[in-house]
């Protein structure tokens, strides 16, 4: 689609946006015409609707939008972790069966590293003190063993009113087979606490067994409850504001990068904890089936973290349990390894006097020594400037004046002076080093779980991505990158790609055989009719509905279970569901147990809301590649030292022209780096393919 499409097409358009660390991310498309346009503000994090109020505004302003032109606003955030990551939550309790107020702190008693003696657990979100216990007891099979204690409810409630907390998350004993004494807890505390205070219960938030996992996820839900609902509820009036509509509702990207409903996000922000990352797996899938690329590893650098993760045959990666900030949380999400290392990691030297870089990060503030906001300690982002990698003057298309001079200056008073060394080798090994722990992410996911990465291409983005990807494929043996336009928008874009989708688990526990098989299908039955009216309640019209069936079995023995997928809610046969388990696990662990029972441990259904899409629009681009050259600057290799490089504006290169490196293409929200020796060239959709020493991805 293109803008010669329909001329009297009514305009209509879609805006989706990250708030990320270190800036907030806007992709604006354009459904009438197919346009697809970018614009970034740095982060507010004190009041993260600060940029989102101010990057909207501007689009609506630029456009010129009549009310009723913006038809849908979807959202990315990393909220809901960074308040668990710097302890920011609510006042939380938790109220547990009788017996076991101390599974938060015991947890599984698992170290990190096993001779490291030093590493601590963190806290509980929920001291001791404020972690109750009532009499009941529900049985593995759903019986009653235990009557629920109301009085002792009762007096919990009254004593959560002395403790002035905020929220609650309630969780009992196999809860998830009956959660008739949960919902009477929950029912109780509402009559007694003030309405302003949170309440989170386990067989809503993850109703599957595994007590730790499940009070873990409970909790954290409650935890980040209180504000995440104040957030969602400022971002719906910001945006009534700004489009002077009181029925556009801003849909959230969720972890297993599929939207959901303001409402949705406010009863479980749990499920937002990787939203952004989330959303930039998606949309890198659709970039990858447009242009040919299946099997992409994609690599996300922002300003504090490194996103990494691994589509397979157009399919991403999903995983049902992590760590955020060291808490257990168990829902479904795609997987996505994520380390700290980005443009604003912090370069510093150890009590030894070696180099190290990160996890520590300036962040949006005080941010890079080379952005004068604040920051004085040397970051990645300031070696890029110090190498001439990035503008030495301003970013973002002028609006962000960059100090080079500074940046140089603190590099050899920080870094290079004290190790005896240039500042260009000072800054080639902070660049170095980041690189190295990059790299070790793009290996978690790939070889290390027996991929090749020379079958697949690097999708970068981010807005450091492409300042890094080039050098990081050729130590990953990844034969070719794949930058496409604005990188540092991806998430942003992600989400005009994202459906709205949300996952329904329940678990069963039944071993593999006949009567068994029967009980299933009624499980899965059950589960799609919730799922059905999940996707009413969104507003999702009939034909756009769609249920996907998954079975998580294992050996009979075994701790974990694989997910089986299924073509529909209806159940193979049971021996052809026994053979797709022992093909699945093969590819898991390298080997099957055909004599072993096969364990049903959880039925899920995913509920799926398809959301129309505009196809990715064709590139015009310039006419000849020296009409696309801005500048010649000097730009540092650790090949070949300073070499007059040429620079590139991305918009203007032509498509299809194949040209070889040294080259910086710069680009409103990104850098791209090409090494001497790489050949890169923009293909229709405006998409970078540069090819590296280790391949071919023509």
């Amino acid at each position: 689609m293109n803008a010669s499409t329909s001329a009297s097409a009514p305009r209509r358009f879609r805006v989706g946006f990250d708030v990320g660390g270190t800036f907030t991310d806007f992709t604006l498309l354009g459904e009438h015409d197919g346009g697809l346009h970018y614009h970034k503000v740095p982060s507010t994090p004190h009041d993260p609707s600060e940029a989102i109020r101010d990057g909207l505004e501007h689009l609506i302003n630029a456009f010129e939008m009549k009310p009723g032109e913006l038809v849908n606003v979807g959202h990315g955030t990393t909220v809901a972790t960074n308040m668990v990551i710097e302890r920011r939550g609510a006042r939380m309790a938790v109220v547990t069966t009788r017996g076991f107020r101390d599974v938060l702190e015991i947890g599984r008693q698992t170290r990190p590293n096993l001779y490291d003696y030093s590493v601590r657990k963190p806290d509980p979100l929920a001291p001791r003190e404020l972690r109750y216990e009532v009499p009941e007891r529900v049985r593995a099979d759903g019986e009653v063993l235990e009557p629920l204690d109301e009085q002792a409810v009762i007096a919990i409630g009254h004593q959560l009113v002395e403790m002035k907390v905020s929220s609650v998350a309630i969780c009992l004993m196999h809860s998830y087979r009956n959660p008739t004494h949960e919902r009477r807890v929950r029912d109780i505390l509402l009559g007694i606490l003030p309405s302003t205070v949170y309440i989170s219960i386990s067989s809503d938030i993850l109703p599957e067994f595994r007590e730790y996992e499940r009070m873990s996820t409970t909790a954290l839900n409650a935890y980040v409850g209180p504000r995440m609902a104040a957030y969602m509820r400022n971002l719906v009036a910001s945006v009534a504001r700004l489009t002077d509509s009181e029925e556009l509702e801003p849909m959230t990207v969720h972890s297993n990068g599929g939207l959901m409903s303001v409402r949705a996000v406010i009863t479980a922000p749990v499920r937002t904890c990787l939203s952004g990352p989330a959303a930039g797996v998606i949309g890198a899938t659709e970039i990858g089936r447009v242009t040919g690329f299946p099997n992409l590893i994609t690599f996300d650098v922002g300003g504090t973290s490194t996103d990494v993760s691994l589509i397979a045959d157009l399919q991403p990666m999903f995983t049902s349990a992590r760590l955020v900030a060291d808490y257990p949380v168990k829902t479904q999400m795609i997987d996505v390894h994520v380390i700290g290392a980005g443009g604003g990691s912090i370069a510093s030297l150890d009590d030894a006097g070696a180099l190290k870089v990160g996890p520590q990060s300036a962040g949006a503030v005080p941010g890079p020594v080379a952005y004068q906001r604040g920051g004085t300690q040397v970051t990645t982002t300031d070696a890029h400037v110090v190498l001439g990698r990035l503008n030495p003057v301003a970013l973002l298309e002028g609006r962000m004046r960059v100090y080079a001079e500074e940046a140089r200056l603190a590099m050899k008073e920080q870094v290079a002076d004290p190790l005896g060394i240039s500042v260009e080798d000072a800054a080639c090994g902070i660049l170095r080093i980041a690189n190295s722990n990059m790299a070790r992410a793009v290996r978690s996911v790939s070889t290390e779980r027996g991929f090749d990465a020379a079958q697949f291409a690097l999708c970068s983005f981010g807005g450091a991505g492409g300042l890094h990807a080039a050098e990081l494929a050729d130590d990953c043996g990844v034969g070719a990158v794949l930058v496409p336009p604005e990188p540092g928008t991806m998430c942003a874009r992600g989400i005009l790609l994202s459906d709205i989708s949300l996952d329904f688990v329940r678990t069963v526990m039944f071993v593999a055989q006949d009567d068994a098989w029967v009980l299933t299908q009624k499980a899965l039955n059950e589960m799609g009719e919730e799922a059905l009216a999940w996707l009413e309640r969104e507003a999702v019209r009939p034909e756009q509905r769609e249920l996907q069936g998954f079975i998580e079995a294992r050996y009979a023995g075994q701790n974990f279970e694989i997910a089986v997928p299924l073509d529909s809610l209806g159940l193979p046969a049971l021996a052809d569901f026994l053979s797709k388990f022992s093909d699945a696990h093969r590819r898991e662990y390298g080997y099957d147990a055909a004599d072993r029972a096969v364990e049903i441990v959880n039925c899920r259904v995913r509920a799926v809301g398809l959301v129309p899409r505009a196809p990715i629009a064709e590139i015009k681009g310039g006419s000849t590649l020296e009409g696309a050259v801005v500048a010649v600057r000097p730009v540092y290799f650790v090949e070949t030292g300073w070499v007059e490089t040429p620079v590139y504006r991305r918009k203007s290169l032509p498509m299809e022209t194949d040209f070889e490196g040294p080259a910086i293409i710069e680009e409103m929200s990104s850098t791209t780096v090409v090494l001497p020796a790489q050949r890169v060239r923009a293909d229709r959709f405006g998409n970078l393919i540069i090819t590296t020493a280790r391949g071919n991805h023509e």
